[in-house]
């Protein structure tokens, strides 16, 4: 379940801090074009004011300012694909591929890769273009294995929520509010795991588990065995879905120094090849990351702005490693339909539409939203200070913004699984879990009938 230490994504540093972030989206059409150079491909910059650097690194010098919607002709690439070097109006340097839009036939295979000066292909300088540590986990996705089964199996929608445990409070506001899955958070090892797969299924409800581990293994290729091993065991038992892992973009929940969505993705393709091997419509998620743009106040030792992660995990070859991009979205204060008008700013990651572009536009998978949730304090008395942004959120509003975000989803196409964070939980402290709850002081929920009838039930 989640606990939120430290919330980079809901914290106003991101006031005043320069948000150079964009969504990575694949667009139809041919953009290919042929020059003296050679064959180059010509991508579409995304957002707003984009800098390009004279070497592939956000420390590198800025040497030009690019505005959405200007043109870049891509020459060659890092090592670690995740920048590319071309020109724009003349210009010729750096950009960053997490804020650019590709074109639907885009192959970094036929992209020249362009070294650094005094590197040689095959040194150690010439890994990964990523800032993450070395590590015993291969960090190129050609370490991965062959997927055993397609990824990206099962469509349709399907409606759940988070609970602490399976009492008859529950299970009756879930019954009430439509909602067919459960879901649960277990460390890996933890055999508890396998009762309460149990007890779901003997309520009637499908399971969701969302697995973590122990971070400081997490870069051990034995202890990746392992944990695939553990969620095999799950799938095994009958686990309807699981999340590979929790927020993994952030040094809360994966080593400082080590975040890189390439080693991730290497659990990713480990937990995939034994979950399918073991039960094969056993549903496998992506782990949502953090939503955040936080990574430029904290560095990326600590924190990878989700849409930048994203875009690792799509380079890696995440997509075929998942029947379901994972994605967290629960600091809303404004309705799943704005795209703007939010008080703090118009950073995507605060609208729900925002949230699913960055979720679902790398991959050409569905998106299941692990974690949908509004925050209020109605009921329990003021909220403590990194949560004070939704001060002034009612129950009404909890209830109406929830029934529209289930509504958004299985009108979308784009949704397979939407997740309500959460049911009844009661803790109301530095970390106000229980502001999110559907069911509120005194036992009503309002939130149920309102998403009941969105539901037809």
């Amino acid at each position: 379940m989640r606990s939120v230490s430290i919330p980079l994504w809901r914290c106003s540093l991101l006031t005043g801090i320069v948000l150079l972030v964009a969504l990575s989206a694949l667009f139809a059409g041919n953009a290919r074009m042929v020059s003296a150079q050679g064959t180059v491909y010509v991508v579409t910059i995304a957002v707003v004011s984009v800098p390009m650097h004279n070497g592939p690194s956000e420390y590198a010098d800025t040497i030009a300012q690019l505005g959405q919607g200007d043109t870049f002709n891509v020459r060659a690439r890092n090592p670690g694909s995740d920048w590319l070097y071309g020109t724009s109006d003349g210009q010729l340097g750096w950009v960053e591929v997490a804020f650019v839009l590709l074109p639907g036939d885009f192959s970094f295979s036929i992209i020249p890769v362009r070294y650094p000066p005094g590197v040689t292909p095959g040194s150690a300088a010439a890994g990964s273009g990523s800032s993450a540590s070395s590590t015993s986990v291969p960090s190129s996705s050609s370490a991965n294995p062959p997927p055993v089964l397609s990824a990206g199996s099962g469509r349709g929608f399907a409606l759940g929520g988070q609970a602490t445990s399976l009492n008859g409070t529950a299970v009756n506001a879930m019954r009430a509010a439509g909602m067919t899955w459960v879901k649960f958070q277990y460390q890996s090892g933890d055999n508890g795991a396998l009762g309460q797969i149990d007890a779901a299924h003997a309520q009637g409800f499908h399971i969701l588990l969302s697995v973590i581990g122990d971070k400081s293994s997490i870069s051990n290729d034995g202890y990746q065995s392992g944990y695939a091993s553990y969620v095999a065991g799950l799938a095994a038992h009958g686990a309807d879905a699981i999340e590979i892992w929790n927020e993994e973009n952030l040094d809360r929940e994966w080593p400082a120094g080590q975040i890189n969505p390439a080693l991730y993705v290497h659990l990713l393709a480990k937990a995939y090849n034994a979950i399918k091997a073991a039960h094969p419509s056993t549903l496998v998620i992506s782990g949502a990351p953090s939503p955040t743009g936080a990574e430029g106040a904290f560095g990326l030792d600590h924190v990878w702005n989700d849409d930048h992660y994203y875009a690792g995990m799509a380079a890696a070859g995440a997509a075929n490693y998942a029947d379901c991009i994972g994605a967290h979205y629960n600091e809303g204060i404004v309705g799943p339909y704005q795209s703007s008008g939010d008080p703090r700013d118009n950073y995507p990651t605060r609208y729900f539409g925002g949230m699913l572009a960055r979720a679902g536009n790398p991959f050409g998978l569905p998106v299941c939203f692990t974690e949908l949730g509004y925050l209020t304090p109605q009921g329990y008395g003021p909220l403590p200070g990194n949560f004070g942004w939704a001060q002034n959120t009612t129950v009404a509003q909890q209830a109406q913004w929830l029934a529209q975000a289930v509504a958004r989803a299985a009108g979308s196409g784009q949704v397979r699984m939407l997740i309500v964070f959460n049911i009844d939980f009661s803790s109301y402290g530095a970390d106000p879990q229980a502001g999110y709850a559907m069911i509120r002081p005194g036992g009503g929920c309002p939130a149920c009938s309102a998403i009941a009838q969105v539901m037809g039930h």
